[in-house]
Protein backbone atom coordinates (compact mmCIF):
# COMPACT_ATOMS: atom_id res chain seq x y z
CA UNK A 1 0.00 0.00 0.00
CA UNK A 2 1.96 3.09 -1.43
CA UNK A 3 -0.65 6.30 -0.35
CA UNK A 4 -2.11 4.73 3.20
CA UNK A 5 -5.64 5.65 1.85
CA UNK A 6 -7.39 5.43 5.41
CA UNK A 7 -4.94 7.94 6.27
CA UNK A 8 -6.04 10.48 4.34
CA UNK A 9 -9.40 9.62 4.43
CA UNK A 10 -9.25 10.12 8.05
CA UNK A 11 -7.83 13.12 7.54
CA UNK A 12 -10.40 14.57 5.51
CA UNK A 13 -13.50 13.63 7.90
CA UNK A 14 -11.08 15.62 10.61
CA UNK A 15 -10.59 18.48 8.80
CA UNK A 16 -14.09 18.35 7.77
CA UNK A 17 -15.24 18.03 11.70
CA UNK A 18 -13.09 20.84 12.58
CA UNK A 19 -14.70 23.16 9.82
CA UNK A 20 -17.95 22.90 11.03
CA UNK A 21 -17.15 23.53 14.31
CA UNK A 22 -15.61 26.50 13.56
CA UNK A 23 -15.18 28.05 9.66
CA UNK A 24 -12.33 30.02 10.13
CA UNK A 25 -10.25 27.82 12.63
CA UNK A 26 -7.58 26.97 9.67
CA UNK A 27 -7.08 30.62 8.16
CA UNK A 28 -6.24 31.72 11.42
CA UNK A 29 -4.22 28.78 12.36
CA UNK A 30 -2.22 29.33 9.20
CA UNK A 31 -1.68 32.90 9.51
CA UNK A 32 0.00 32.59 13.25
CA UNK A 33 1.66 30.25 15.26
CA UNK A 34 1.61 31.37 18.88
CA UNK A 35 1.59 28.68 21.52
CA UNK A 36 2.27 29.37 25.14
CA UNK A 37 3.36 25.60 25.92
CA UNK A 38 6.28 23.54 25.08
CA UNK A 39 6.02 19.86 25.51
CA UNK A 40 8.82 17.72 25.64
CA UNK A 41 7.66 14.16 25.93
CA UNK A 42 7.87 10.44 25.13
CA UNK A 43 7.22 9.10 21.27
CA UNK A 44 4.98 6.67 22.93
CA UNK A 45 1.83 6.45 20.33
CA UNK A 46 -0.19 6.03 23.41
CA UNK A 47 1.00 10.07 24.61
CA UNK A 48 -0.17 12.53 22.17
CA UNK A 49 0.51 15.78 23.44
CA UNK A 50 -2.77 17.88 22.54
CA UNK A 51 -5.33 15.11 23.16
CA UNK A 52 -4.68 14.44 26.14
CA UNK A 53 -4.71 18.20 27.85
CA UNK A 54 -7.83 18.56 25.32
CA UNK A 55 -6.19 21.61 23.25
CA UNK A 56 -6.40 22.19 19.87
CA UNK A 57 -3.72 22.32 16.62
CA UNK A 58 -1.35 25.13 17.30
CA UNK A 59 -1.73 25.23 20.82
CA UNK A 60 0.89 23.32 22.00
CA UNK A 61 4.72 23.22 20.18
CA UNK A 62 6.34 19.43 20.72
CA UNK A 63 9.29 17.72 20.41
CA UNK A 64 9.22 13.70 20.91
CA UNK A 65 11.88 11.00 21.75
CA UNK A 66 12.21 7.62 23.41
CA UNK A 67 11.85 7.84 27.34
CA UNK A 68 11.44 11.93 26.68
CA UNK A 69 14.84 13.13 27.38
CA UNK A 70 16.46 16.52 27.07
CA UNK A 71 19.78 15.87 26.13
CA UNK A 72 22.60 18.73 25.84
CA UNK A 73 24.15 17.13 23.08
CA UNK A 74 20.82 16.66 21.17
CA UNK A 75 20.63 19.59 18.64
CA UNK A 76 17.03 17.87 17.59
CA UNK A 77 16.00 19.16 21.34
CA UNK A 78 17.97 21.81 21.82
CA UNK A 79 16.97 24.00 18.46
CA UNK A 80 13.24 23.15 19.76
CA UNK A 81 14.01 24.51 23.41
CA UNK A 82 15.22 27.79 22.07
CA UNK A 83 12.73 28.03 19.16
CA UNK A 84 9.89 28.22 21.72
CA UNK A 85 11.90 30.27 24.16
CA UNK A 86 13.45 33.04 21.78
CA UNK A 87 10.81 33.10 18.77
CA UNK A 88 7.63 31.75 20.03
CA UNK A 89 7.80 33.02 23.71
CA UNK A 90 6.21 29.84 25.24
CA UNK A 91 5.63 30.78 28.78
CA UNK A 92 6.02 27.18 30.27
CA UNK A 93 8.17 24.18 29.39
CA UNK A 94 5.74 20.69 30.13
CA UNK A 95 8.55 17.79 30.53
CA UNK A 96 5.95 14.79 30.35
CA UNK A 97 6.91 11.27 31.15
CA UNK A 98 4.60 8.02 31.22
CA UNK A 99 4.53 5.10 33.29
CA UNK A 100 4.92 2.11 31.02
CA UNK A 101 7.67 3.45 29.42
CA UNK A 102 9.01 1.13 27.13
CA UNK A 103 12.97 3.51 26.66
CA UNK A 104 12.86 3.18 30.94
CA UNK A 105 12.23 -0.33 30.81
CA UNK A 106 14.86 -1.11 28.69
CA UNK A 107 16.88 0.51 30.71
CA UNK A 108 16.43 -1.62 33.78
CA UNK A 109 17.04 -4.70 32.32
CA UNK A 110 20.18 -6.04 30.72
CA UNK A 111 19.57 -6.66 27.33
CA UNK A 112 20.99 -5.49 24.39
CA UNK A 113 19.35 -3.12 22.19
CA UNK A 114 21.95 -2.19 19.49
CA UNK A 115 21.99 1.59 18.54
CA UNK A 116 18.89 2.27 21.04
CA UNK A 117 21.01 1.18 24.40
CA UNK A 118 23.68 4.42 23.49
CA UNK A 119 20.45 6.33 24.12
CA UNK A 120 18.66 4.95 27.31
CA UNK A 121 22.02 4.96 29.04
CA UNK A 122 21.14 8.33 30.11
CA UNK A 123 18.25 6.50 32.30
CA UNK A 124 20.64 3.37 33.18
CA UNK A 125 22.96 6.94 34.66
CA UNK A 126 19.86 7.44 36.42
CA UNK A 127 18.98 4.62 37.62
CA UNK A 128 22.58 3.91 39.11
CA UNK A 129 22.68 7.35 40.93
CA UNK A 130 19.27 6.49 42.62
CA UNK A 131 19.46 2.61 42.99
CA UNK A 132 19.74 2.47 47.08
CA UNK A 133 16.44 4.39 46.76
CA UNK A 134 15.28 2.26 43.20
CA UNK A 135 16.07 -1.03 45.28
CA UNK A 136 14.46 -0.36 48.91
CA UNK A 137 11.50 -1.36 46.67
CA UNK A 138 10.90 -4.99 46.63
CA UNK A 139 8.28 -4.60 43.68
CA UNK A 140 9.79 -3.95 40.32
CA UNK A 141 6.28 -2.34 39.58
CA UNK A 142 6.86 0.21 42.07
CA UNK A 143 10.46 0.62 41.18
CA UNK A 144 9.75 1.38 37.43
CA UNK A 145 7.20 3.80 38.20
CA UNK A 146 9.65 5.48 40.52
CA UNK A 147 12.39 5.34 37.94
CA UNK A 148 9.55 6.98 35.69
CA UNK A 149 8.98 10.05 37.60
CA UNK A 150 13.26 10.38 38.59
CA UNK A 151 13.13 10.50 34.84
CA UNK A 152 11.13 13.43 34.50
CA UNK A 153 12.81 15.14 37.38
CA UNK A 154 16.22 14.75 35.50
CA UNK A 155 15.03 16.35 32.37
CA UNK A 156 13.05 19.21 34.07
CA UNK A 157 16.88 19.96 35.59
CA UNK A 158 17.98 19.30 31.98
CA UNK A 159 15.69 22.76 30.54
CA UNK A 160 16.49 24.52 33.31
CA UNK A 161 20.30 24.21 32.43
CA UNK A 162 19.67 25.07 28.71
CA UNK A 163 21.40 28.55 28.13
CA UNK A 164 17.83 29.84 26.69
CA UNK A 165 15.98 29.15 29.65
CA UNK A 166 18.95 31.06 32.19
CA UNK A 167 18.96 33.84 29.55
CA UNK A 168 14.87 34.04 29.92
CA UNK A 169 14.86 34.11 33.50
CA UNK A 170 17.83 36.22 33.88
CA UNK A 171 16.13 39.04 31.68
CA UNK A 172 12.71 38.57 33.62
CA UNK A 173 10.86 36.67 31.32
CA UNK A 174 8.22 34.97 32.82
CA UNK A 175 9.00 30.70 32.13
CA UNK A 176 8.24 28.37 33.99
CA UNK A 177 9.30 24.30 33.71
CA UNK A 178 6.82 21.51 34.95
CA UNK A 179 7.50 17.74 35.53
CA UNK A 180 4.54 16.08 34.64
CA UNK A 181 3.84 12.09 34.12
CA UNK A 182 0.75 10.21 32.32
CA UNK A 183 -0.62 6.86 33.17
CA UNK A 184 -1.44 5.24 30.38
CA UNK A 185 -3.66 3.45 32.26
CA UNK A 186 -6.01 5.37 32.97
CA UNK A 187 -5.65 8.76 30.95
CA UNK A 188 -4.77 11.06 34.03
CA UNK A 189 -1.43 13.41 34.38
CA UNK A 190 -0.04 14.05 37.17
CA UNK A 191 2.08 17.14 38.69
CA UNK A 192 5.21 15.65 39.88
CA UNK A 193 5.87 18.93 41.91
CA UNK A 194 9.26 20.29 40.39
CA UNK A 195 7.79 23.36 38.39
CA UNK A 196 11.09 25.88 38.48
CA UNK A 197 10.44 29.19 37.84
CA UNK A 198 14.07 30.93 38.43
CA UNK A 199 17.72 30.09 38.71
CA UNK A 200 17.34 29.34 42.18
CA UNK A 201 14.37 26.98 42.31
CA UNK A 202 16.37 24.89 39.69
CA UNK A 203 19.32 24.33 42.29
CA UNK A 204 16.79 23.02 44.42
CA UNK A 205 15.25 20.33 42.00
CA UNK A 206 19.41 19.59 41.71
CA UNK A 207 19.11 18.27 45.16
CA UNK A 208 16.19 15.89 44.66
CA UNK A 209 17.46 14.10 41.13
Amino acid sequence: MRTLKPLFEGNKRWAEKIKENDPDFFTRLANQQAPQYLWIGCSDSRVPATEIVDLAPGEIFVHRNIANLVVHSDLNCLSVIQFAVEVLKVKHIIVCGHYGCGGVKAAMGKEKHGLMDNWIQYVRDIYTRHQIVLDAHPDESARYNLLCELNVMEQVWNVCQTTFVQNAWDAGRELNVHGWIYDVGDGILRDLDVTVTNRAESKAIRRRV
